[in-house]
């Protein structure tokens, strides 16, 4: 079967390796037949030759792996040792192994769940990421009727726009030095802010703080704190994604002062929140079609991985099919 092996630092080789079989499956695991896969954030470290902190890298040839560094996945039930899953069932979730490129995955089969067949499979794969928003905004205070700043207007950064936008906020800020007035309107973002955000946060007023933060952005460290900052008093900042750092300096004075909130954490209970993301998407039927933007088939998975590291204004969730 086909799959990927990163070689070097932007640089993937296609490779021919031997199938999973059936058998080799353990109790939980389920055998996919690749249908699709998304390019996220966390994927992109990896891909650029640094040392990330994805569970699948944590050795020196980690980066070399088969299927690295991909774990938003779409794919058929080949074979399945979870009693959720049937040969034969579309369903989208997690690449457990984070190797996810690559033409049979094996995964867990407690982050996989079935999707609305009428689904093309480069659009179910906007509900892994969609998953993963809805339930950070579950650990978030009501948000109807507060406004909500949005750090970093990237895929997830979008996303999260719109969920806040759809939960009742009065008020979407997204701050993004790349230029998103192209499509911040068709994801709830009422307040569009082309700047770094912190340049964003020294021209705030106090009228002008958000009661929530989200900071979308990831893999440095600044922007956190430019998210307490901004934060209004007795306001709540969620950090969102995977850290390439241990440790966060943070001011605790601002966090004493303004009396904060700061929350984070990973998607836990990934079956009942894939399926709230089935759920969502089917209520409100324009967010997967304007998300996922750019599709490339499984022969140009080198073009889909530079297209994500390059800033792009139009470019939003980028798909990988079969």
């Amino acid at each position: 079967m086909w799959s990927y092996r990163l070689v070097a630092p932007y640089t993937f080789e296609r490779q021919e390796i031997s199938e999973p079989s059936p058998e080799s499956l353990t109790d939980g695991q389920v055998l996919l037949d690749f249908l699709a896969a998304g390019i996220c954030g966390s994927d992109l470290p990896g891909f650029r030759g640094t040392q990330g902190k994805l569970p699948g890298d944590t050795g020196c040839c980690a980066a070399e792996m088969n299927g690295f560094p991909i774990h938003e996945i779409v794919g058929e039930v080949l074979a399945s040792r979870h009693p959720d899953h049937r040969p034969g069932a579309r369903v989208v979730g997690w690449a457990s192994g984070f190797d996810g490129l690559m033409g049979r995955v094996i995964a867990d089969g407690a982050g996989l769940a079935s999707y609305d067949p009428a689904l093309t499979p480069e659009l179910a794969v906007g509900l892994q990421p969609l998953a993963c928003v809805l339930y950070a905004v579950e650990q978030l205070p009501d948000l109807h009727g507060r406004h909500v700043a949005v750090i970093g207007q990237g895929s997830i950064g979008l996303l999260f726009s719109y969920v806040a936008k759809a939960f009742g906020a009065a008020r979407v800020t997204g701050v993004d030095p790349v230029d998103r007035c192209s499509v911040s309107a068709r994801f709830g973002v009422d307040t569009p802010v082309r700047a770094t955000s912190d340049r964003w946060v020294r021209h705030l007023g106090q009228a002008g703080k958000p009661e929530v933060v989200i900071e979308a952005v990831g893999h440095q460290v600044a922007t956190l704190n430019h998210a307490l900052e901004a934060a209004a008093f007795g306001g709540t900042v969620f950090y969102f994604g995977v850290p390439d750092d241990d440790s966060y300096p943070i001011s605790m004075r601002t966090m004493l002062r303004n009396n904060l909130t700061l929350k984070s954490g990973v998607t836990l209970d990934r079956q009942r929140v894939l399926r709230r993301a089935d759920e969502f998407a089917q209520e409100h039927p324009d967010l997967l079609t304007g998300y996922v933007t750019h599709t490339f088939g499984s022969h140009d998975v080198q073009a889909a991985f530079e297209l994500a590291c390059r800033p792009a204004p139009e470019r939003v969730k980028i798909a990988i099919t079969r």
